[in-house]
């Protein structure tokens, strides 16, 4: 059988084997000694730990729930691990040493297993001294080929649409409905009756609230929507609290009132006790401005450029976006409060965020992101290998 070059080889190992023959000859090898004692499983995984290495044997998947090939360059094992995974993969305290062997990756494919090489550990984390997640980086990335054997593309489904935008600098309140309807996933939540205290808040929110009891995810993944029964004033007792940045830096206020409270009010956000900024938009456009972003940053799947934004210029160049249509301006800027300029722009299952700033030197072009409901949202993506620098699934 042909395999892409990068489907790398051990010295001893063929890239594709048989799975039975994998298991009784090779896996042996590559931990060192006899494996009856160190066989666990992680989220699905085959886990073999011996004296001179790890092998993990993974399915292939495209489940984000599942340890599996997470993209090209990247393989997440997720947890519970037992106690000895948890030793080796982040290192016992008596035995520093075994953290730095080698940690061989393979997938099974039907009857044969595909050896992809080795992984380091780059990212790791634990809940009472048990590892959670742990996310590892291949030493040689796959090709698109390869990758599409071991995280089999899902086959596609109803996208969410674009009707919403329609609606954008209309009926407001009927576009967030179609937008979050249409991204955020439903969850087993039975519907609650209104709190006495809903009253007090504007429409524009007692919305998102009765949509976020079908919709958690309505309510932010990164940065945070409180959830009704938390929304409190600040300690000056002049503004109701209601949105929270991710590390707690700002958080998002309206004017605390016991007066029926405005249908539109200002949005403002502040700095502990620094002034409070006016946000751009009304609360309005603000729901949809922070959905737009919290779609952009907390999607399962991504792919991320530094070139393609150079055609978009946060939304100032007269060269549009070739990728998806731009949001109407106001609503399609994120939030003032995410400080660096932007754009967001959506396609069928894309939310689109073009930054003038990226992770990298100021003298790098701007920075993009393409979120997705499923990986299949990435898919096209990728033809722009040249341009792409990572196409795979962000948790």
């Amino acid at each position: 059988m042909v395999v892409e070059d990068d489907a790398v080889m051990n010295d001893q190992i063929p890239a594709v084997i048989p799975a039975l023959v994998f298991d009784r000859e090779h896996v042996p090898v590559l931990v060192g000694g006899s494996v009856v004692a160190g066989r666990f499983t992680v989220g699905g995984a085959g886990v073999v730990i011996g004296p001179v290495g790890m092998v993990i044997i993974a399915e292939a998947s495209d489940t984000p729930s599942k340890s599996g090939v997470w993209s090209a360059e990247e393989v997440r094992l997720i947890g519970p691990a037992p106690a000895p995974v948890t030793e080796r993969l982040m290192g016992a305290p008596w035995s520093v040493a075994e953290s730095s062997l080698p940690i061989h990756i393979t997938v099974r494919v039907g009857g044969e297993v595909l050896y992809l090489g080795t992984a380091r550990v780059s990212q790791a984390g634990t809940s009472d001294g048990v590892l959670s997640h742990c996310e590892l980086r291949l030493e040689a990335p796959l090709s698109r080929e390869l990758l599409n054997r071991v995280r089999p593309p899902l086959p596609p489904g109803d996208l969410p649409g674009l009707e919403w935008l329609r609606n954008v600098n209309g009926d407001r309140a009927e576009a967030l409905e179609q937008f979050v309807t249409g991204w955020c996933p439903t969850a087993d939540a039975t519907e609650s009756p209104a709190s006495d205290s809903a009253p007090r808040f504007p429409g524009g929110l007692r919305h998102l609230y009765r949509l976020a009891r079908q919709r958690p995810g309505a309510l932010g993944i990164q940065n945070r929507i409180l959830p009704e029964p938390d929304v409190h004033t600040d300690h000056l007792g002049e503004m109701l609290v209601f949105g929270v940045e991710n590390q707690g830096g700002f958080f998002w206020t309206l004017l605390w009132t016991l007066e029926e409270p405005e249908a539109d009010p200002t949005v403002w956000f502040r700095e502990f006790d620094e002034q409070p900024i006016a946000e751009q938009e009304p609360l309005s456009g603000f729901l949809i401005q922070f959905s737009l972003f919290e779609a952009s940053m907390g999607a399962d799947y991504l792919a991320l450029s530094r070139k393609l934004s150079l055609h978009h210029r946060s939304g100032n160049s007269p060269k549009p976006c070739t990728l998806c249509p731009c949001v109407p301006s106001g609503p399609g800027n994120p939030p003032t409060s995410m400080w660096l300029p932007a754009s967001l722009c959506m396609s069928a299952a894309r939310t689109v965020k073009h930054s003038m700033s990226g992770p990298g030197p100021p003298t790098e072009a701007p920075w993009t992101r393409w979120p997705a409901s499923p990986s299949t949202g990435t898919a096209s993506m990728a033809d722009l290998s040249q341009e792409v620098i990572s196409v795979g699934s962000d948790r």
